[in-house]
């Protein structure tokens, strides 16, 4: 089996190249799940067939992703792509480009080919803020559609947490929803300053909030002034470490699941992402199951990541090195239901 971030050994030929775009692109236009956003996965390399390039589109945006180590080597797909999904998709008006390993870190973060990035999307009906060059990521994680969806539909009148949220889509996906107070928490006070803009759209004045912390110190202070919330969002980087502890999704992610499950109120839900390309999905599976062996947590359902992110039964030509099932995807989504001894209900806010 290929490796999943394999470099691309030579540059395809160009015409073979636009072959694989266009039948990509035409499941894309054919997945009638996708009538209902702005933002989605055109072409995926990883899977589809070109290892290190991804494009993306958001609304009028044709965002380009070059994964490659060696980033030359896909240097002479770009413009052939670029001239490619503007003539099969008019509406694009603006090209952005993202080179992960170029040496300038205005080349990672993205340079703009042409145009004016979109700084908003719609969603479902719901509009979230965009930074597509806030940093190397896009400010706006498409992998996690689905299960913004889910909290969309089932947050109403509901309190929700949101820990490592970064610019606080899944909080907001909530927040339109109908939840009754939403506060995310992140270390980065300016990746909250993009919930905050996504918030201003939702018209809810005062069922948002916006922490700026550390995680450790935070939910700290939440177990001290005990406070429970409905549901729980946990959604760690891969590594951070501050002075008052470590996060690794490989080695201590379940001690970081128990800082926050003690704050879920009885029948609450605790939402379980982890996004370790190498951890193996029956692992994380296990452990999940193995921190419900006490009868008071369970798992009530696996989110399936979109099929346009990983690609349709005929479009994909290779698979992850490290199996993700019984996921789908690297990107490990869990919901889960919490019971309490004390049967306490959330806290009033």
């Amino acid at each position: 089996m290929e490796s999943f971030y394999q470099k691309q050994p030579s540059m395809q030929n160009i015409a073979d190249s636009l072959s694989l775009f266009e039948s990509c692109l035409k499941a894309r236009l054919n997945d009638v799940s996708l009538s209902n956003t702005q933002a989605y996965r055109l072409y995926n390399g990883f899977y589809e067939g070109i290892p290190g390039l991804i494009v993306d589109r958001f609304a009028r945006t044709l965002l380009i992703k070059n994964f490659a180590r060696q980033p030359q080597s896909l240097e002479d797909l770009i413009q052939p792509a670029i001239d490619f999904y503007k003539k099969n998709i008019p509406d694009i008006n603006a090209v952005l480009l993202k080179t992960r390993h170029a040496t300038e870190e205005s080349q990672r973060v993205g340079q703009i080919i042409e145009g004016e990035p979109d700084q908003e999307i719609l969603e479902n009906g719901i509009c979230y803020s965009l930074a597509l060059q806030l940093n190397q990521d896009d400010s706006f994680y498409l992998d996690t559609r689905n299960l913004r969806q889910w909290l969309s539909e089932n947050m109403k009148d509901k309190t929700l947490l949101n820990t490592f949220a970064y610019t606080g889509a899944l909080g907001i996906a909530a927040l339109a929803g109908g939840a009754s107070t939403v506060i995310q928490t992140d270390l980065n006070a300016k990746y909250l300053q993009i919930a905050k803009n996504s918030a201003n759209f939702q018209n809810k004045d005062g069922k948002h909030k916006i922490l700026a912390s550390d995680f450790f110190k935070q939910m700290a202070r939440f177990k001290n002034q005990n406070i429970l919330f409905d549901a729980i969002i946990i959604d760690p980087p891969l590594y951070s470490k501050t002075q008052a502890g470590e996060v690794s999704l490989l080695n201590n992610w379940q001690k970081l699941v128990n800082k926050v499950r003690p704050l879920v109120a009885d029948e609450g839900h605790l939402i379980l992402i982890n996004n370790a390309l190498y951890l193996p999905g029956e692992t994380l599976y296990a452990q999940i199951q193995k921190m419900c062996g006490t009868g008071y947590m369970k798992i009530e359902e696996i989110i399936d990541i979109p099929q346009d992110i990983i690609g349709y039964p005929h479009t994909i030509k290779t698979h992850p090195q490290i199996d993700p099932k019984p996921y789908n995807h690297p990107t490990k989504i869990t919901i889960t239901r919490v019971k309490r001894k004390d049967g306490r209900r959330t806290s009033q806010f």
